[in-house]
């Protein structure tokens, strides 16, 4: 099994999971921040995510009308405070924000794949990543319009 369709297989369960696992699987310290280069890795690893999401033609025309400086920044306080690093996250909850954007699964799997080529390109180790995906994972419920909601007009 190729490195991509692993590491979507454990992000998918992380999703099973919700929200609550979330919150539970929150490191209790910082090593996780850490690996991630702190502060500096993480907006350098946002630089990189959001050029490649711009570059992709699956993810880059959700991004190319949002501010992308903001969701950058967004982002960066958003993995920093998951992560343990000291940040708070003060942007909208994820519902909120991904309202009436009709994202598909298909969407945020394509978003996924691309986190995952910007953490290797940094050199974050697999593990590490594994870490932050599963993480990141249980957003997908708030994320996701699911497919009910997709086809009301």
């Amino acid at each position: 099994m190729n490195k991509i369709l692993m590491r979507l297989l454990l992000a998918g369960c992380g999703l099973l999971a919700g929200n609550a696992f979330a919150q539970s699987a929150a490191p209790q310290n910082d090593q996780l921040y850490k690996a991630f280069g702190e502060k500096p890795g993480l907006v350098a690893l946002m630089d990189d995510f959001m050029v490649r999401l711009l570059a992709d033609p699956r993810t880059g025309p959700h991004f190319k009308p949002s501010n992308q400086q903001r969701v950058k920044e967004q982002l960066v306080e958003q993995l920093c405070a998951l992560s343990g690093g000291p940040c708070v996250y003060k942007g909208a909850d994820m519902k909120s924000a991904h309202a009436n954007l009709e994202i598909k699964k298909s969407d945020f799997h394509a978003l996924v794949e691309v986190l995952q080529q910007s953490m290797d390109a940094k050199g974050i180790p697999f593990r590490k990543q594994n870490e932050m995906l599963a993480l990141l994972a249980p957003m997908n419920r708030d994320i996701v319009t699911p497919p009910e909601s997709a086809a009301k007009p």
